[in-house]
C-alpha cells in the first residue's frame, strides 16, 4: 500500500489511530514509530527540516479530526535507532536518496512517475524550479524567508566581511585578494551534492559546478560537507555556506533542534549583516544581500486534495512557529498560481 492508498483510508485510521506514537514523539524530528505513517510524507531539504518537523509534529498542521497530516523525515538518518520510513509497506524510498532539496524533488518526481512507489508527497526545498526542466507538473509553494551567508570559526583568519567577487575567487581558486592587494589562501567547503543551499550560494556568487570540479582537483576545495553543520569547520582557514535561519534556530536551545554550530560564526557579505538584534531578539535580516524564499514542492494536479490543501493553509497560518525556527514571514505564503513557481519533473 503506497501513500496514496493511505490517504484514501485516512478516515478509517481515525484521529486516535493516526495519533499512535505521536504524543510520545519530540516536538521535532522523525515520527516516533514505524506505524505512524500519517497521510502525507515530506522529505528533502536539510535547511527546512526542523521548521517542517516542528510544524508537522506540533498542533498547527492537523485535519478536521485533529490528526496530524504530515510525516516530515529528516534529510539524514539518525545516528542511532531504526529508520521507520523504510519499513512502511510498499515503499522503496531510502533516506540517503533524499538528502537535500534537489534529491528530495527527485524522489517526489520518482513517486509521480511510478504511481506512488516511493511514498513521497512533499519535497522540502530551499531552491526554485530548475529553468532547465520545463513543465508544470510540480508547484513550488513558498512559506518562509531564509538567507545564506558564509560561516567561519571563532578566531578564523578568514575576514568577517567578504565581497561577492572575493567569494567567487575563493570558490574558484581557494584564494582571494585582500584590501591591500595581497593574495590570501583559504580552504572553501561546500555542502553535499543535491543541496539547495549549495546551488543557491554558487549561483549567487557566479560560480559554476564545472569550476567547483576544477577547484576540487587543483586547490583542495571540499564539497561533501553536510549542510548547516558548523562542526565541519576544522581549522582557521576554512569557510562554508550556512543558512541564517538554521544557524539562529540551532543556537536557541530548542530541544528539538540539534546544535550543530560548533564555534561557527555568521559573516557579512558586501558589508551586509545577515542578522538583526542580539540575544533572544536575534533574527534573520530580511534585506540581507543573499535572501531567498523556501518551499514545499507538491504535484500540481494534487493541489486540490483535501490533505494537501489543508496542510498548505495551516502552514501559512503558523507564522509564529515559522519565525521561532529562525525564518522570516513572507506576504506570498501559500502562492500556488505564479507561473515562475511551476516546474517539470526532475530526473
Amino acid at each position: 500500500m503506497n501513500v496514496k492508498s493511505y490517504a484514501k483510508v485516512g478516515a478509517a485510521f481515525g484521529a486516535a489511530a493516526l495519533g499512535l506514537g505521536i504524543l510520545a514523539a519530540p516536538a521535532s524530528a522523525d515520527p516516533a514509530t514505524a506505524t505512524d505513517y500519517r497521510i502525507l510524507s515530506a522529505v528533502g531539504s536539510d535547511t527546512t527540516q526542523y521548521v517542517m518537523n516542528g510544524l508537522a509534529n506540533g498542533t498547527a498542521v492537523v485535519n478536521s479530526g485533529g490528526a496530524k497530516i504530515i510525516s516530515s523525515w529528516d534529510a539524514v538518518k539518525p545516528a542511532t535507532g531504526a529508520d521507520p520510513f523504510v519499513t512502511k509497506p510498499g515503499c522503496s524510498y531510502t533516506r540517503a536518496e533524499a538528502n537535500g532539496s534537489t534529491n528530495g524533488i527527485n524522489r517526489l518526481s520518482d513517486d509521480i512517475s511510478n504511481g506512488g512507489s516511493t511514498c513521497v508527497d512533499i519535497a522540502r526545498s530551499s531552491r526554485t524550479p530548475k529553468t532547465t526542466v520545463p513543465g508544470t507538473d510540480l508547484t513550488f509553494v513558498p512559506y518562509a524567508r531564509d538567507a545564506v551567508t558564509y560561516a567561519t570559526d571563532l578566531g578564523s583568519t578568514v575576514p568577517t566581511n567578504l565581497t561577492i567577487a572575493q567569494l567567487a575567487s575563493i570558490y574558484k581558486t581557494c584564494a582571494y585578494t585582500d584590501a591591500g592587494g595581497v593574495s590570501r589562501t583559504v580552504q572553501p567547503l561546500l555542502p553535499q551534492a543535491g543541496s539547495g543551499t549549495r546551488s543557491y550560494f554558487l549561483t549567487s556568487i557566479g560560480v559554476t559546478e564545472a569550476q567547483i570540479t576544477t577547484a576540487k582537483a587543483t586547490c583542495g576545495l571540499q564539497d561533501n560537507v553536510q549542510e548547516h553543520d558548523g562542526t565541519a569547520i576544522a581549522n582557521a582557514s576554512q569557510l562554508v555556506p550556512y543558512s541564517v535561519a538554521q544557524w539562529i534556530a540551532q543556537g536557541k536551545g530548542l530541544a528539538d533542534v540539534p546544535n550543530r554550530k560548533g564555534e561557527s560564526r555568521l559573516r557579512s557579505i558586501e558589508g551586509s549583516l545577515p542578522t538583526t538584534g542580539s540575544g533572544t531578539s536575534l533574527a534573520l535580516n530580511p534585506s540581507f544581500v543573499f535572501s531567498r524564499d523556501v518551499f514545499n514542492v507538491v504535484q500540481t494536479s494534487r493541489l486540490g486534495e483535501a490533505a494537501i490543501s489543508e496542510a498548505l493553509t495551516d502552514i501559512c497560518a503558523a507564522s509564529a512557529t515559522i519565525q521561532n525556527y529562525g525564518f522570516g514571514a513572507i506576504s506570498n505564503c501559500g502562492d500556488t498560481t505564479t507561473p515562475a513557481l511551476k516546474g517539470g519533473l526532475y530526473s
